[in-house]
């Protein structure tokens, strides 16, 4: 009987084979609507960018040295067009793997007249590694992430420090990473993973959470959830070094 050969997954891959890999979010497509459809049809070229151009120079993107806010997981893209339309001095890039949610970003951004706003369509863990140089950003926002609540999940959950050193290496010194979850558990272990990574200054005056800062919208999940009397933790944690 021959000896199992071991393969790695990108051999795998390139024989035909299908390979689950863990991923921090389950891709749930949905269809397009007729507008979220016409947006990337038609502004993609525009607002739209792509995974296998590699390095963003945010200078040549946007025309002008801006600070850059990158928001992971923008979901529909509501509250991030509205800090970009609030903001027009920032200049802001949001990741989604979600076809609809980006196709509904565009769309909103283009209806708002919102200029200062490009987006990728790609797992944001990818494009950290081959599309953001390092200490670009002046903001990272991560907001109401996938909690995977359930503990033989947690490894799911994107908020490890592995994930909390990149960050610290796209961010400019000063630099602000700026999470916000409505589960306690998992605030708990974002804060617990933030105060034990190297490199970073929590701003919290009490060395936990802060409340939420006007920059970030409140949503009508959000509001609603008040109503119910659920709590929503904001965590901010500044670049040190």
């Amino acid at each position: 009987m021959s000896q199992r050969e071991h393969k790695t997954v990108e051999q795998a891959q390139a024989e035909g084979k299908y390979i689950r890999t863990v991923r921090s979010f389950v891709k749930r497509e949905g269809r397009l609507t007729k507008g979220q459809a016409h947006a990337l049809e038609n502004f993609w070229s525009e607002m739209g960018l792509n995974h296998e151009d590699g390095m963003i120079d945010s200078k040549a993107l946007f025309g002008n040295d801006n600070p850059v806010t990158l928001e992971i997981g923008f979901g529909m893209g509501k509250s991030l067009v509205e800090m970009a339309k609030n903001a027009p001095d920032i200049n802001f890039i949001g990741i989604e793997v979600h076809r609809p949610g980006v196709g509904a970003c565009i769309a909103l951004a283009q209806e708002k007249g919102v200029k200062n706003l490009k987006v990728y369509e790609h797992d944001a863990i990818e494009i950290l590694a081959d599309c953001i140089p390092e200490q670009s950003l002046t903001t990272v926002q991560l907001f109401f992430p996938d909690p995977w609540h359930k503990k033989k999940h947690h490894k799911r959950r994107i908020v490890q420090p592995e994930f909390v050193e990149t960050i610290r290496q796209k961010l400019k010194v000063g630099g602000v990473f700026h999470m916000a979850t409505d589960w306690e558990n998992y605030a708990e272990c974002m804060l617990e993973d933030m105060q034990t990574a190297p490199g970073y200054n929590n701003l919290s005056e009490t060395n936990d959470y802060v409340p939420r800062p006007d920059s970030r919208p409140l949503t009508k999940f959000e509001q609603r959830g008040h109503r119910l009397g659920h709590g929503v933790w904001d965590l901010q944690f500044a670049r040190a070094e």
